[in-house]
């Protein structure tokens, strides 16, 4: 329709959206944990995949395999070895979890506050972690040789003993014992970092606010340090639990399972049945079965601290 001086509107501009850019926020993604994801796959998925079939046949070192399933579980119950390391192995379990949470523990609330002084104590809990595992076996094996070490001669100067003492090949108990302070001499400086870690996240000012109510040291800590550490404090008896399960070292070269096979530990007994019975079967299903029992314990353990946070 045109207007009184015979002049046509301008035709209305259509208004063009400009196209969204297309974002791929899933294939990004994808790009970013493929790396992560190969090396799992390769690293851990598929060797689980070949160890749950090797599980399931009888496996000679030398010879083709031949499917036997479940044989090779049915025969773990029958081996009195593998029972016994089963029950040192949870008793080791326990007793290590125990007092190497105590030592750790107790070492992050002393070197908590910062003053003069703590950064050298810090370093020097610190530092057995930063020995190799085996380098550190070794040095104990060195310290309570009978014949070598000079842990004997200081405690016969001492007067503490009469007469040398084996503490890794005579009594048992000696040998549990001096395993037990071997770990917690290696791992409780590890184990203070990760719970100093948890200590220094607690905000101060919740702690000057309890102080200044009037609630004592005792109170605020099972009040207030306990229950904001429970997150750290379960994975540090997830790293504690799963390492004594897999105990191997601290007992093959320390203790080489004895007295007798009174600290061989499950591992000791898988690899003895891999590499030295050449049976890689029953081995495999050893292994499955630890890994089930650590998956189970793991899970018990986030599940009581979850219900009681």
């Amino acid at each position: 329709m045109s207007n009184t001086l015979g002049v046509r509107p301008a035709p209305a501009r259509t208004l063009i959206r400009p196209r969204p850019r297309r974002r791929l926020p899933g294939l990004v993604g994808f790009a970013y944990a493929a790396p992560a994801a190969v090396i799992v796959g390769l690293f851990f998925l598929l060797p689980l995949g070949l160890v749950v079939w090797m599980s399931l046949n009888k496996w000679p070192l030398l010879a083709p395999p031949t499917f036997n399933a479940p044989d090779n579980y049915l025969q773990i119950a029958e081996n009195e070895l593998v029972l016994d390391a089963v029950v040192f192995t949870l008793k080791y379990t326990a007793v290590v979890t125990v007092l190497l949470f105590a030592v750790s523990f107790g070492l992050a609330l002393l070197v908590q506050d910062r003053r003069r002084g703590v950064g050298f104590f810090r370093g020097a809990f610190f530092l057995p972690a930063a020995v190799g595992w085996a380098t550190a076996t070794l040095l104990f094996f060195g310290l309570l040789s009978d014949q070598i070490g000079p842990l004997n001669g200081i405690l016969e100067w001492l007067g503490l003993i009469d007469a040398p003492v084996s503490w890794t090949a005579g009594d048992p108990d000696v040998a549990f014992g001096s395993t037990v302070v071997l770990v917690i001499w290696r791992w409780a400086g590890f184990n203070m970092l990760i719970l100093l870690t948890g200590l220094q996240s607690i905000p101060t000012e919740i702690y000057e606010a309890a102080r200044a109510d009037g609630a004592s040291r005792t109170y605020i800590f099972r009040r207030i340090t306990l229950p904001l550490m429970r997150p750290t404090i379960a994975l540090v008896l997830c790293l504690m639990v799963t390492g004594s399960m897999l105990g191997f070292e601290q007992f093959y070269i320390l203790t080489r399972g004895g007295p007798g096979s009174s600290t061989t530990s499950v591992v000791m007994v898988i690899v003895r049945e891999a590499f030295v019975r050449f049976n890689l079967g029953s081995a495999a299903a050893m292994s499955v079965l630890v890994l089930l029992a650590l998956v189970a314990l793991n899970a018990l353990q986030l599940a009581f601290i979850r219900r009681r946070s």
